[in-house]
């Protein structure tokens, strides 16, 4: 078999154990807008990167960040088609999981569902992976907060902070760096630390920047563009300060 077979055929393992349509999957997802997810003490943070729209399109069409359930939030990178398949089958499963057992789903067990469904689109002839990866948040009923990554792969993993898309390993590194529990307890240090992730890949400020955040029992909240440029502010300042600093210490 030539080795451009194992390029087409979804189902073919290539000689070195790759699914090459897997990884071109993730390819399309590396293409997509940034997203940004961040858990707090009492409080997730979804940001993502927001493109901007041709003059005449209707703004509200674009969305990279929509509600699965009452407490459970999505954002994802990738192709906007496949996500849409996604969120209308996640909706759906939450909706008949309240119906059949009288409580909302877990966090687990809507973002394992939508993993599975993922998975089975790399197992079947005649069929693509789905070329997108949900950043998935929210509360559980004890009011745990959780933060969990699903890939085209099929594969899903817990995170305190992570990114996807676009420059998604420069914004990770940067949260690994920047990442501390007892600043990210209080409302207002998660957000700081989620804009400011992205603000390391997107231009412009706060007008390319869509941010949600969610607590226990309230409605998500999306953040408004005044809201966001004071944060936006508050960090350049904290920059400066920062940049201050180290030149004083040389």
């Amino acid at each position: 078999m030539s080795s451009s077979s194992y390029d087409r055929a979804i189902t073919v393992f290539s000689p070195d154990g790759h699914l090459f349509q897997v990884e071109y999957a993730q390819e399309a997802v590396k293409k997509g807008s940034t997203a940004v997810g961040v858990k707090g003490g009492d409080v997730v943070v979804l940001g993502v990167e927001k493109k901007a729209v041709p003059k005449l399109q209707e703004e509200r069409t674009v969305r990279k960040i929509c509600l699965l359930d009452d407490h459970v939030l999505m954002a994802f990178a990738g192709l906007t088609a496949d996500a849409r398949i996604l969120i209308n089958r996640g909706r759906l499963e939450c909706q008949s999981h309240k119906l059949t057992v009288e409580d909302p789903v877990t966090l687990e067990y809507i973002t394992r569902f939508i993993a599975t469904l993922k998975q089975k689109y790399t197992q079947s002839n005649g069929r693509r992976p789905f070329g997108v990866s949900c950043l998935i948040t929210g509360f559980d009923m004890d009011g745990t907060p959780h933060l969990y990554l699903t890939d085209p792969s099929g594969t899903y993993t817990e995170w305190l902070a992570n990114a996807t898309g676009r420059s998604a390993k420069t914004v990770r590194e940067f949260l690994e760096k920047h990442y501390k529990e007892e600043a990210v307890a209080e409302e207002e240090g998660a957000i700081k630390l989620a804009v400011r992730a992205l603000l390391e890949v997107v231009q412009s400020g706060a007008k390319n920047v869509e941010v949600a955040i969610m607590k226990h029992n309230q409605p998500m909240k999306m953040l408004d563009v005044e809201s966001l440029e004071k944060i936006v502010e508050e960090i350049e300042k904290e920059k400066e300060e920062e940049a201050e600093k180290k030149k004083q210490k040389k």
